[in-house]
């Protein structure tokens, strides 16, 4: 039996050389209780296999990556994507089946809500040792997931608060979310478990040797908005 199909959904797959995990993370987009409208991948450039595998998916549109980084792959996925509703996901990464069905299914009962996430499972892939600074105690519990793979938003979002900003090589999206607090959008976090996040030794975000440094610098950035908003008249 198919699943339903929302008329209103794109997915945006961002990847580099994912041979080893994307067929997963598409098969749990694919195999989901709602079926999204387009399911849109792009590829930085991979030199592996990725492209191949991702062409045995039907339905699946594979784009060619303009300008490099996270960040300018986000942003070329939604100026791509046709609907109004966004929502993201990583090659390495899975949703559980129930995730895009729940979501939509909250948004349509709460259209003040301008986007959503859920809580988020991080698992120790078979062999891996976490990265140098991967906080452990994530493997331990189920927590509110204010990253890419979590998040569906409407799509005039991306015009209030802005696309992703290409200086992060990577934390962009802690970026964005800080963004998104900060300028007061509605949102809401739902509380069911239904993305699962692989911590393994390639983990771009993970292990960028850089990743501290810019984290701190989105905070900052969040406090100084903070201060020029208070001292408005």
């Amino acid at each position: 039996m198919t699943t339903p199909a929302s008329p209103n959904v794109s997915v945006i797959l961002i990847v580099r050389n994912g041979e080893r995990f994307i067929a997963d993370a598409l098969t749990s987009v694919v195999s989901g209780t709602l079926r999204p409208a387009e399911i849109l991948v792009i590829d930085g450039h991979s030199s592996d296999r990725t492209a191949e595998i991702v062409r045995t998916f039907e339905g699946v549109t594979l784009v060619r990556q303009d300008a490099q980084g996270i960040a300018n792959a986000y942003n070329q996925g939604i100026a791509t994507a046709r609907c109004g509703l966004v929502t993201f996901i990583s090659h390495d990464d899975r949703w559980l089946p129930e995730k895009l069905e729940r979501q939509v299914t909250y948004m349509s009962a709460h259209p003040q809500v301008q986007y959503t996430v859920t809580h988020v499972q991080h698992v120790l892939h078979d062999g891996a040792s976490p990265p140098a600074g991967f906080r452990t105690e994530l493997l331990d519990h189920p927590v509110p997931g204010f990253i890419m793979e979590s998040l569906l938003a409407r799509r005039e979002v991306f015009a209030r608060v802005g696309r992703f900003d290409p200086s992060f090589a990577v934390g962009e999206d802690t970026d964005w979310f800080a963004r998104a607090r900060d300028a007061r959008v509605p949102m809401a976090v739902l509380p069911e478990t239904l993305v699962i996040k692989r911590v393994h030794d390639t983990n771009a975000s993970l292990s960028h040797p850089q990743i501290n440094a810019l984290l701190l610098r989105a905070m900052r950035r969040s406090i100084e908005r903070k201060r020029a908003a208070a001292s408005d008249p």
